[in-house]
């Protein structure tokens, strides 16, 4: 195989993820050429559903479906996602390959006044496109009031800045760092704009798959697999092995109110879970640790604890 053809959303972030890959792929095989095809997803067009009310969106392939499709039908040899965009289960005919090494899975809130988080005002509003960002703020913070917030990461930063009523916006750190902005001095110029920015590594359980980039490939294409795998890092697959696995068993998609935290030590890895169920009441929460090379029996027992109501705090 000497060329190999790639799929992507259009977004500015998705297209940086494409960069990644195809920077990869150029390091691992100097002589392969790329090739890349942008898409357009359901979940670009629609910019007016809900991700925060269930059922609304629809959220199983919402930002995928059409670069499955592509695969199935051979237009392309590999999709390029943000692995938490897929849902726990792929497709008849799909498998998910290989991942890059993973970025920081932090969130982080990015506000126009200092302070932070515990900074925010008594009934301060916050603006997300994330269920499982929403309820974990409103647990945290149940005086906050939270506002849908889609589109593209510029699109959210201008709209900040534009709204006097908007204390802040929660977004993913790795996505802004693919971006090129830099966060390490706390805050975050944009155009004419100067944003605060506060990491929530310890307050919020990030998503399942967050800060990974997938690849996606035909389970039946032996030569363009060889080459994803050569480019597969292990560590950073062992844990959203775990993670999918999780996601798979909660039968879930992207718009969960689920947060999962994995951290790999040598051959032990550990997996924090929480879950959220009916507004108002208190989730589940769950700590399970094995031996690495068994991430989906880790999985399997966060999944009973949290099932069952929690069981570690």
């Amino acid at each position: 195989m000497n060329r190999i053809v790639l799929g992507t959303r259009g977004s500015a972030l998705a297209l940086a993820q494409a960069e990644l890959t195809e920077q990869a792929l150029a390091r691992a095989f100097p002589e392969l050429e790329t090739e890349r095809r942008v898409f357009v997803t359901r979940g670009d067009q629609k910019l007016d559903l809900s991700l925060l009310r269930a059922g609304e969106a629809g959220g199983k392939g919402l930002f995928t479906k059409e670069l499955e499709d592509a695969l199935l039908s051979g237009a392309i040899d590999v999709a390029v996602h943000s692995l938490k965009d897929l849902p726990g289960h792929n497709p008849a005919g799909l498998q998910l390959t290989a991942v890059l090494e993973r970025a920081t899975t932090a969130d982080v809130l990015i506000t126009t006044a200092p302070g932070g988080f515990d900074g925010l005002p008594p009934g301060a509003r916050v603006g997300t496109s994330s269920v499982r960002r929403a309820r974990q703020l409103q647990w945290l913070r149940p005086d906050l009031g939270i506002e849908e917030w889609r589109g593209n990461v510029q699109t959210r930063l201008r709209k900040l800045a534009e709204r006097a009523d908007i204390a802040g916006i929660v977004l993913a750190q790795a996505g802004i760092e693919r971006l090129g902005y830099d966060l390490s001095s706390g805050t975050l110029a944009f155009e004419t704009h100067r944003f605060h920015i506060d990491s929530l590594t310890l307050r919020l359980l990030p998503a399942i798959g967050q800060g990974a980039i997938a690849l996606q490939s035909r389970a039946d294409r032996a030569d363009a697999n060889a080459i994803l795998r050569a480019l597969n890092h292990e560590p950073t697959f062992l844990c959203v092995r775990a993670e999918r696995e999780l996601q798979r068993l909660l039968s879930g998609d992207c718009a969960l109110p689920v947060g999962v935290r994995t951290e790999l030590d040598g051959p032990r890895l550990r997996l924090r879970g929480i879950l959220f169920g009916a507004a108002g009441t208190a989730p589940a929460e769950g700590l399970a640790e094995g031996p690495s090379e068994a991430p989906e029996e880790i999985a399997t027992d966060l999944f009973r604890q949290l099932m069952s109501g929690g069981t570690a705090s």
